[in-house]
């Protein structure tokens, strides 16, 4: 049975979103919960690049800084103003604390003034969303219910999803997610800050199963993810033969790539397996890797499992997913005529999926 919630896929009343977990400034303007009529997102990679990762204090300055530039962007390529909106949806949990409050009491400050709701959205919960407002081309279309397979710079995540804002996570990593060890392994290589796009571009010329890189807890039981090793181990051999240049350079990337990447896969289609669920949702910043894409899409073929992804653009966090997992608790609030209310705003730097709440998701 397809399952949908009550707000409208398009034509509803305008949505303000607003995203500012880690290092991007981002807001967009959505009109139902797959209708998206602007999107501007900030980068913060200038600024963070030259410490080889992202800094908490320098990124809540910055979002400080950019955030009322980002707002009035994103309603003017809507073609609207604030007294147009009906609520506002932003980022409360997970992220960098000082980083989410600056979303929050601008949301909260732009509801106050202008008297409409805001509705707090886990960030999780907007990425696995991120897919029904566009798909990547050669995916499948997305629909209920999936195995969500979260995979970011700060989240590695397995997750049944069942309908909209009902989550049970599955498994999650223990310690470094997939897109940390990617930046790590590329500062490493003294190849920049964030590592994920250049070492992807590397790998192509590079042979996958020239080095025997381990997959961590790929024959453990269970869903959890481990990448801490998979790191260590690239650290040890630079360690123990020097940091290669040319064809040995981009063998090193192209098998530790492949290793990444099979280790996502195994997991999920273990997921898949014991979930009986036939669709995988493929999302987050990692997700726009071309081999976790390509790897993903040729084991779900063989077991006629369908593959869903968003395009590259809303890959990496952005306001537009979640206004997405945001909509159906807008459209509530505003159909209550309550006017300025908050729903459960209080900025959570680790909060688990599973707890956020039903109109926060």
């Amino acid at each position: 049975m397809t399952l949908r919630p009550l707000a409208p896929e398009r034509g509803g009343p305008l949505v303000l979103a607003i995203e500012s977990s880690c290092d991007e400034t981002a807001a967009a303007v959505l009109d139902g919960w797959r209708s998206l009529r602007s999107s501007v997102v900030h980068s913060q990679i200038p600024v963070h690049a030259q410490y080889g990762g992202v800094v908490p204090e320098l990124a809540s300055r910055n979002h400080v800084v950019a955030i009322n530039d980002v707002v009035r962007r994103a309603l003017a390529e809507a073609d609207c103003r604030v007294d147009d909106l009906g609520a506002v949806a932003v980022t409360r949990a997970p992220g960098l604390t000082g980083s989410l409050l600056v979303g929050i009491e601008f949301a909260k400050g732009i509801g106050l003034v202008h008297d409409i709701p805001v509705v707090g959205v886990h960030h999780l919960a907007g990425h696995l969303m991120a897919p029904f407002l566009e798909v990547a081309d050669g995916f499948a279309e997305p629909d209920w219910p999936f195995v969500g397979l979260i995979v970011s710079g700060g989240h590695t995540s397995l997750v049944l999803a069942e309908a909209p804002g009902r989550w049970t996570t599955l498994g999650r990593t223990l310690d470094d997610a997939a897109g940390e060890a990617y930046d790590k392994v590329s500062k490493r290589l003294g190849l920049g800050y964030p590592g994920g796009a250049v070492l992807d571009r590397l790998a192509q010329g590079g042979r996958p199963d020239a080095l025997d890189v381990p997959r961590p807890m790929v024959r453990k039981p269970g869903y959890d993810f481990s990448f801490s090793g998979i790191k260590t181990w690239v650290a040890n051999h630079l360690d123990a033969t020097g940091i290669p240049d040319g064809e040995t350079r981009a063998d090193l990337v192209a098998s530790f790539q492949e290793a990444v990447a099979e280790t996502l896969v195994i997991k999920t289609m273990r997921a898949v397996r014991d979930t009986g669920v036939r669709r995988v949702v493929l999302s987050g910043g990692v997700a726009a890797n071309s081999r976790l894409r390509s790897y993903m899409r040729e084991r779900c073929a063989k077991k006629g499992i369908d593959v869903v992804a968003p395009p590259l653009s809303l890959c990496t966090d952005n306001a537009a997913m979640i206004g997405a997992a945001g909509y159906e608790a807008a459209w509530t609030a505003i159909e209550s005529g309550s006017g300025f209310v908050t729903h459960d705003l209080d900025a959570s730097s680790s909060e688990p999926l599973d707890r956020s709440p039903r109109d926060a998701a």
